[in-house]
């Protein structure tokens, strides 16, 4: 009957209860539709009824799954939760043999579960120290900390697999604990193999600090670099291990494995700063009513929630009145705005420009003048010369966000799109740094004059060793950064705050207390990140050094941030930020695969170190290894890196796209569907209780 009650509504004609229920505004909205997208009454009145009886039947077998799932799982009231613990309880009493050792072992493996992933969040890496800065200065700052933690342990599982699979098998073959072989080169012309390594005399400290800093001398022959990795198979019992196929083979590995890391955590991101940039209405609503962590005893950490909550309000608000603003925006003032951002982007194309032609000039200059500078003994301006390209490119690091960040301002963007801009900006600065040092780097390499150094195909009297020398500078842009960090930190912001702290003087004042610059700080993680993935190859324990420095940089940051920063004047939200961050690490991956792979399949490898002297590329070894297979697993090897295969896959590739493109696009139209019956749902709440109150007003 109730079914049927409900039904009339949708009828043409009806009693008075039928024409007050028609003047709802979800009724009125359903009349206005055409019949072929919605139905007909008919077939409303149908649909209602099938949905009903489907809602009976659905609650009946509720009833029955309720007895044997827990009670807080369930979107019900306390009153029936308490209800349903006294049912499984009952029924539990009632069971007995099998079924009730069933149902022990189910709740035993459920509260393991549940303490071990408790245990797991408490043994997370700086998990606290996060928190307490999330609660002071907002999400978006902890935003910031919880990708240099990604990165760090990106960093170690990276280093994990270079030492597991390349350096420790040399570790062994020098303890001479099981047998190996050496790399013996099997070319007549022995111009090529020369290479005159680095006396282990006795010498001035001060040169073993050049070395240090530079990656020559004492730490030019060890496992540090590619060149000291000679070894050519280690055999374990009866497994003879290929070092030169695990060099490349771990190289592909470490590579594949951070692009399937940062694009899983890219896709989390994605989902909620997706939710958080479409309903804004629902975003305030989650954090009013549902952003509150009941389990929350302590007082100190309630009151970094409660500021965290705060933080995310008045983010939130500050993107609301930014879109109003826009929305108000005449045309004069539109015309206005797009032509100050192409004058302004002019500019910002002049001073790139400027910086990668310095970058080019310095790196030509140092590899020109280096070997002669070595040769005159003068350490400490041959150290300067080594590092004028590490210098230029930290010089135009340190500069260009500085004016970027200025430039932005007069853009008039919303505080998320412009740290975004701005990241776009200076991560091009930076990883265009870096490939126009590689390109120069190159050039020096291949460039041959001479009928020898052709036969050689590559520059082996300057780069005997090019594989090092690559390593090596790799391994100076590396201490560089992290030499630039710590001396900002300590000759800059230190000071800054003493003097604000200590000096009433008013320029002093005006200039301010530091902030925490999301954009320049973000940068310098891509960036010695992306310089980690380049040189891994060259310097396998490149990696462990990354490690070493980011856990460091934690630190510092976390005590320049407490002790030294204010909390930030333009606020933003973690979600998109910490998306975009990933994309921009991302797009750092994306490069650093482009010289690794010319390196390893188009470079002549050296023909005096490292483990590939018998190998014109260090990628033959896999078509030499693929040639050893039987018959039959080296065709299917070779059809599956064909042509033939390649084109199919990818045309059913993109048919699987497309499919899934298709079914989110109707997820999306069911989506705004339900989201408009909800909407229509508190249209008729707010009818009806004006209608009761006016309704009241008159009886009185």
């Amino acid at each position: 009957m109730a079914a049927e009650a409900d039904n009339d509504v949708f009828l043409p004609d009806g009693s008075m209860v039928n024409q007050f229920l028609q003047e709802l505004p979800s009724y009125q909205s359903l009349v206005r539709r055409r019949p072929s997208n919605y139905g007909t009454m008919e077939s409303r009145k149908s649909s209602w009824r099938g949905r009903s009886l489907s809602r009976g039947l659905s609650q009946q077998e509720s009833v029955e799954t309720d007895l044997t799932t827990l009670p807080r799982e369930l979107a019900i009231s306390m009153q029936e939760k308490k209800e349903l613990r006294v049912k499984q309880a009952q029924t539990f009493q009632s069971t007995t043999g099998f079924n009730q050792l069933k149902v022990n072992t189910r709740n035993l493996g459920r509260k393991v579960k549940d303490e071990t992933s408790a245990l797991l969040k408490n043994l997370w890496l700086w998990r606290s120290n996060i928190h307490d800065i999330e609660g002071k200065f907002g999400t978006g700052i902890g935003s910031y900390f919880s990708f240099l933690r990604f990165v760090v342990l990106l960093n170690f599982v990276i280093f994990l697999l270079l030492f597991c699979f390349t350096t420790l098998p040399l570790i062994i073959s020098k303890l001479e604990v099981f047998n190996s072989t050496e790399v013996v080169s099997s070319t007549v012309d022995s111009v090529c193999s020369k290479y005159a390594q680095p006396n282990p005399t006795l010498k001035y400290f001060y040169t073993n600090i050049v070395d240090l800093l530079s990656g020559t001398g004492f730490l030019e022959m060890t496992y540090l670099f590619y060149g000291f990795y000679t070894i050519d198979s280690v055999t374990v019992y009866n497994f003879n291990y290929s070092l030169p196929l695990a060099y490349v083979l771990v190289t592909i590995v470490y590579l594949l494995l951070s692009i399937f890391w940062i694009v899983k955590r890219a896709v989390g991101g994605f989902k909620r700063s997706l939710v958080n940039d479409e309903q804004r209405l629902q975003s305030f609503c989650n954090k009013i009513f549902a952003g509150w962590d009941f389990c929350i005893k302590d007082q100190y950490y309630a009151r970094l929630k409660h500021s965290s909550l705060l933080h995310e309000f008045k983010t939130d608000l500050a993107e609301e009145r930014l879109r109003h603003k826009k929305q108000k925006r005449i045309r004069r003032e539109t015309i206005k705005i797009y032509s100050l951002r192409f004058f302004l982007n002019i500019v910002v194309i002049g001073v790139l420009c400027g910086c990668f032609y310095a970058i080019y000039l310095a790196t030509v200059y140092s590899q020109e003048h280096s070997n002669t500078l070595s040769m005159q003994q003068d350490d400490r301006l041959s150290l300067l010369i080594e590092y004028l390209p590490s210098i230029v490119i930290t010089i135009a690091n340190f500069i260009t966000p500085i004016i970027f960040e200025n430039i932005v301002r007069y853009e008039d963007y919303s505080p998320a799109f412009e740290i975004r801009f701005t990241l776009i900006r200076c991560v091009f600065v930076r990883l265009a740094s870096i490939a126009v040092l590689l390109v120069s780097l190159w050039t020096k390499i291949t460039s041959c004059s001479e009928e020898k150094c052709k036969h050689c195909k590559y520059n082996y009297e300057v780069y005997p060793c090019w594989e090092t020398r690559v390593g090596q500078e790799m391994y100076k842009l590396m201490i560089f950064d992290f030499l630039i960090i710590l001396a900002v930190i300590l000759l800059v912001e230190f000071p800054r705050k003493l003097l604000v702290t200590y000096l009433s003087w008013k320029p002093v004042q005006w200039w301010g207390q530091q902030e925490f610059e999301i954009p320049q700080n973000v940068l310098e993680l891509v960036y010695g990140q992306t310089i980690c993935w380049i040189g891994a190859f060259y310097s396998p324990l490149l990696p462990a050094i990354a490690t070493l420095k980011y856990f460091i940089i934690f630190y510092v940051k976390k005590i320049t941030l407490m002790e030294n920063c204010r909390p930030p004047s333009r606020l933003f939200r973690a979600s998109s930020s910490t998306f975009f961050f990933l994309v921009i690490l991302l797009i750092g991956l994306i490069l650093a695969c482009v010289p690794v792979g010319i390196g390893m399949a188009q470079v002549q490898a050296s023909k005096a170190c490292g483990p590939f002297i018998n190998y014109n590329t260090s990628w033959e070894i896999i078509p030499h290894t693929v040639d050893q297979f039987p018959d039959g697993l080296k065709k299917t090897i070779y059809v599956l890196a064909s042509e033939s295969f390649a084109v199919p896959f990818f045309m059913v590739t993109c048919l699987v796209m497309f499919y899934f493109i298709a079914l989110a696009g109707a997820h999306k139209k069911v989506v705004e569907q339900l989201q408009e019956q909800l909407a229509m749902a508190s249209r008729d709440r707010m009818f009806l209780i004006r209608r009761l109150a006016e309704a009241h007003s008159s009886l009185i």
